[in-house]
């Protein structure tokens, strides 16, 4: 158990790293960091290198941006092989669907616990 979270802090840890560094050193906006972060786990799953890093670091390597374009890549790659065509435009959404679904809930459950301060 240990080392499954050494794994997952690390490879984690390193995709995170990544992020600040295009911050730090690079004039690409947060936005564009993000949706490049999401490419990338989407040609990385397409090349078969991201789901040896899930396998390897579970949590760590799925739970970041890049996690969500592997599951993207995947669920469009399930519904290719089931519905053929037409599964490239309903297999990522339908993988992907919990996933939104919680965020959302938990954005409108924080906006219902917390008020928006006005800046000054």
């Amino acid at each position: 158990m240990v080392t499954e979270l050494l794994k997952a802090f690390l490879i984690g840890g390193i995709i995170c790293a990544v992020g600040q560094l295009f911050i730090d050193f690079t004039k690409l906006t947060p936005a564009r960091i993000l949706t490049g972060f999401v490419v990338a786990g989407v040609v990385l799953s397409a090349v078969g290198l991201y789901k040896p890093l899930v396998e390897f670091a579970g949590a760590g390597a799925s739970v970041p941006l890049t996690g969500f374009g592997h599951l993207l890549a995947e669920g469009v790659r399930k519904a290719v092989d089931r519905d053929g065509f037409v599964g490239v435009f309903s297999g990522g959404i339908t993988a992907s669907s919990a996933g939104i679904t919680a965020a959302l809930l938990a954005g409108l459950g924080a906006s219902l616990l917390f008020r928006q301060k006005d800046k000054v």
